[in-house]
């Protein structure tokens, strides 16, 4: 499976028209709120949750794979039309302020050509496999995109362990 990873995206303010002072129109700075935006479900119920496979507990500044995808138990369709645009991971540490981006994957081939809309034999599936090490307990998060059904989040707690394997609390 080949992903890009994309190193910048922002959400741009919408500029709203205010009153008009002497003839001038003023432009109003609204910003939109991502939460409001965040969509969640049983992911055995709704196709378009992420789906997130990892270890409940981790052994402590060690190695981990972790798997993100989307329609486990009912599959997403991925057509031209219909696909899920991008993956988002991020590990929220407990008791830190804010996640660190672990990755963000786009999917960017689904099935259309200079021919037209799903006449393409290339499509990309919308799951990743990454890596990564942590000291500290935290939930492992993930967001995506679907072209049409907008923005859907997930997430997993991840427990630390001790390498004599017992629970590691902060």
């Amino acid at each position: 499976m080949i992903v890009q990873q994309r190193l910048d995206r922002r959400v741009q303010p919408l500029l709203i028209p205010t009153e008009q002072k002497n003839g001038e129109r003023n432009m109003m700075k609204h910003e939109e709120k991502l939460s409001g935006m965040l969509q969640e479900a049983d992911w055995t119920k709704e196709k378009h949750v992420p789906v997130i496979e990892a270890p409940d507990n981790v052994t402590k500044d060690q190695m981990f794979e972790i798997a993100v995808t989307i329609g486990k138990e009912i599959a997403h369709p991925n057509t031209t039309e219909h696909h899920i645009q991008w993956i988002d991971v991020y590990f929220h540490p407990e008791n830190e302020k804010f996640p660190y981006h672990i990755g963000h994957y786009d999917f960017l081939a689904h099935g259309a050509s200079v021919d037209g809309p799903n006449t393409s034999t290339i499509y990309t599936h919308h799951g990743i496999k990454t890596q990564f090490k942590t000291s500290k307990p935290g939930t492992i998060l993930a967001m995506s995109s679907c072209n049409i059904h907008g923005l859907w989040q997930n997430s997993k707690s991840l427990q630390i362990k001790a390498k004599n394997g017992t629970l590691f609390h902060e």
